[in-house]
């Protein structure tokens, strides 16, 4: 029997080679990228279930705020003669999307707007009536003239035209002040801690300050200081907050 001649392989040109491996990796890529498609798909189902469940937690949670205000806004208010002093300094410390659009909206015209956000105000009937409405996101006092002085020279700054400035420089105090007779931050600091006649124009010039996170954080809890919780009236307790945050 003859030899059988050996068959030639077939010749593939180098082309059709590239094309090929290139085919295979698009297909592969295209394999991991239906992979990852379908794990996204099944990620973001459980995401918008847990968003469901939150939705209802924090309607609830508006609800029971809502009632919660109504029954503190029927408790006695405080006597504005019993105050120690007619300048409050006031801290948000909590409240998310567990609060009702009203304690918002009270929170915001303080121009607490974000948590750790501080504001020094004159105590007046309108301020204490919103204060006890939002007691449990809050907490304020009396502070005395050194954090007073060290909250605008450690954490100052102006609003000028919507804008976050730095005080830096006595010349942007005097160019907004200057026609009230306040030229320089000792001018602001006085006209603050003696709540003076100018004081709603120079704390409308201050942007809120914006304090440190507490180490080992507060406890959470909608319960008032005067209960064993963070919110709500601390008195001249209010300065040991201020040093540990600004």
């Amino acid at each position: 029997m003859a030899d059988e001649e050996p068959k030639l392989l077939t010749y593939i040109p180098e082309v059709i080679l590239k094309k090929r491996k290139s085919n295979e990796e698009w297909a592969l890529k295209r394999m991991q990228q239906l992979e990852e498609r379908k794990l996204r798909s099944k990620q973001n189902k459980a995401f918008n279930l847990k968003t469901a469940e939150q939705y209802i937690q924090e309607y609830r949670s508006r609800e029971l705020d809502l009632i919660q205000m109504k029954h503190r806004r029927k408790r006695r208010k405080p006597s504005l003669e019993k105050l120690d002093s007619k300048l409050l300094f006031v801290i948000r410390i909590q409240g998310k999307n567990d609060m009702h659009p009203k304690t918002r909206k009270i929170l915001h015209f303080l121009r607490l707007r974000k948590i750790f956000d501080g504001v020094l105000v004159k105590a007046n009937e309108g301020i204490l009536e919103m204060l006890q409405k939002v007691e449990p996101y809050i907490a304020y006092g009396y502070p005395n003239l050194k954090n007073v002085k060290e909250l605008i020279y450690k954490k100052g700054y102006a609003k000028i035209e919507g804008q976050k400035v730095p005080l830096t420089d006595n010349n942007i105090i005097e160019q907004a002040l200057g026609k009230h007779g306040i030229m320089c931050i000792e001018d602001i600091v006085h006209e603050i801690a003696n709540v003076g006649p100018h004081f709603k124009e120079v704390t409308s010039f201050l942007w809120p300050f914006t304090l440190n996170k507490l180490e080992g954080g507060f406890q959470g809890k909608k319960k008032l200081y005067k209960d064993g919780g963070d919110g709500g009236d601390r008195g001249d307790k209010i300065n040991e907050l201020i040093s540990k945050m600004n």
